[in-house]
């Protein structure tokens, strides 16, 4: 009894392996360029953070932790560019021109307006009632 039941599961797997086309299986998702290059620089991040903590709880010298920071950085200034070079060539080879910063215009500060977090009162303070930062820069 049990062999039965077993040959007529298999019979039925096996149907339905050859019965199954592969137009009939779904699309792969298509991959990113960028999925490997993200993974490479989230890991060196994730070494640049341990390291730093290693550093800190005096595991390394000051010598070491330069050197391996700065092996790190060179690692990291690649993987960056070759998120550039992926990007130019996804663009088809095109160079845009770099954003052009706004100029910087001088605002007058409201004395009853926190700069910091925006918060208005109805008389002038020190020091914000909301976030506690001066409301004005301190005067030398």
């Amino acid at each position: 009894m049990i062999i039965a039941i077993t040959s007529i599961i298999a019979i039925v797997v096996i149907v339905f392996v050859l019965g199954v086309r592969p137009k009939d299986l779904p699309e792969p998702e298509p991959v990113s360029p960028f999925a490997h290059l993200d993974e490479r620089k989230a890991a060196i991040y994730d070494n640049l953070r341990d390291l730093q903590f290693e550093y800190r709880v005096g595991k390394l010298s000051d010598n070491d932790y330069q050197l391996t920071k700065k092996d790190l950085q060179k690692e990291l200034a690649s993987v960056m560019a070759e998120v550039d070079r992926v990007k130019l060539q996804l663009q088809g080879g095109r160079a845009s021109s770099p954003p052009v910063p706004a100029p910087k215009v001088k605002a007058v500060q409201d004395p009853l307006t926190c700069p910091h977090c925006n918060a208005r009162f109805e008389v002038e303070l020190k020091f914000c009632g909301e976030c506690g930062k001066p409301m004005k820069a301190v005067r030398a």
